[in-house]
């Protein structure tokens, strides 16, 4: 199946259940591929390229959630004929969530919520009103980008766009403190986080009306990079609960 905004991490071959995974403001698919070789042969990860990165550069930047959400969706909806949780790290999160707020009812998902806190915890961000060097400054304080690429001219100028508009749509995301799926959330956050604490992730629980779970793993913002097995654990047995019938995966 071709698609512009899905890529297949590690292909499987009819994999029992699927991950699809949404990136961190300034991140792209290939940020998931570590993880994805963690996990068991029986699950498939997908990875969602937003545009204006990598292969998608020369297509317009998307500077809202709402926007992210909405081309994303059909894409998404395109491979919930199985088990799926939609991971989503960081801005990546915010994504996910809007992208469950859009699927029909009934469909075989769980959303798990990484670095991120709740929408309904709001602060005032802006980060992508700063300047060329104040946003690579941030990146080096959150630790998951070489920032040696903005070293070079060329190289920063392809990136430092992208990641402004990120920062733009996440910093400027709002949802209403009552709005909740059906859908089971898992949010999870690292111990040193400089930017999301643990009651930030715990403020989840209000946004489903199903199954609510935390975990907090080892390190910073970017814990993915120290907790590749441990976060393929957590996915792996969340998605072996119950029978395998869709129902089941529901909490």
């Amino acid at each position: 199946m071709s698609d512009k905004w899905i890529r297949r991490a590690v292909p499987r071959t009819d994999p029992a259940a699927r991950v699809i995974c949404f990136p961190h403001a300034g991140g792209s698919a290939n940020y998931f591929t570590p993880l994805a070789r963690k996990l068991p042969p029986a699950i498939e990860l997908l990875a969602v390229q937003n545009p204006g990165r990598q292969e998608r550069y020369r297509e317009p930047r998307l500077e809202s959630i709402g926007e992210l959400a909405e081309a994303v969706l059909p894409s998404v909806s395109t491979w919930l004929d199985r088990p799926t949780i939609l991971f989503g790290h960081s801005m990546g999160a915010a994504q996910a969530f809007e992208v469950a707020r859009g699927l029909p009812g009934g469909a075989p998902v769980v959303l798990f919520a990484s670095a991120r806190r709740a929408p309904s915890v709001i602060r005032v961000e802006t980060v992508h009103q700063r300047s060329d060097r104040a946003i690579v400054a941030e990146m080096r304080a959150l630790g998951g980008t070489d920032t040696r690429v903005f070293d070079d001219e060329e190289t920063a100028a392809l990136y430092l766009p992208v990641i402004r508009s990120d920062y733009r749509a996440v910093e400027t995301y709002r949802c209403p403190a009552e709005v909740t799926v059906d859908y089971p959330i898992t949010a999870l956050v690292g111990d040193r986080d400089p930017r999301v604490s643990r009651a930030d992730v715990e403020a989840w629980r209000t946004h489903t009306t199903a199954e609510f779970t935390t975990h907090v793993l080892r390190g910073g913002h970017f814990y993915l990079g120290e907790e590749l097995d441990a976060v393929a654990e957590l996915l792996g047995a969340r998605l072996s609960v119950g029978t395998g019938e869709p129902g089941d995966h529901r909490g």
